[in-house]
């Protein structure tokens, strides 16, 4: 079982090239930048609703509403 862990974070240039080559194929060269902008995007919104969180939880419950 440790075996099989330990080999899948061991990728090769062999490995990469082919890799690269099959989303190549699968998604075309127009698609993949689109496709990894819109993960860029994702990881910086996931990353910022995480550092927001601590202060959204941890806010002063004894506070008043705003009256207008």
């Amino acid at each position: 079982m440790m075996e099989s862990f330990v080999l899948a974070g061991m990728f090769g240039p062999t490995e990469i090239v082919l890799i690269v080559l099959v989303l190549l194929l699968l998604f075309g060269g127009r698609k993949i930048p689109e496709l990894m902008r819109g993960l860029g995007q994702g990881m910086k919104e996931f990353k910022k609703a995480t550092k927001d969180e601590p202060e959204t939880q941890g806010g002063n419950s004894d506070a008043k509403p705003k009256e207008s």
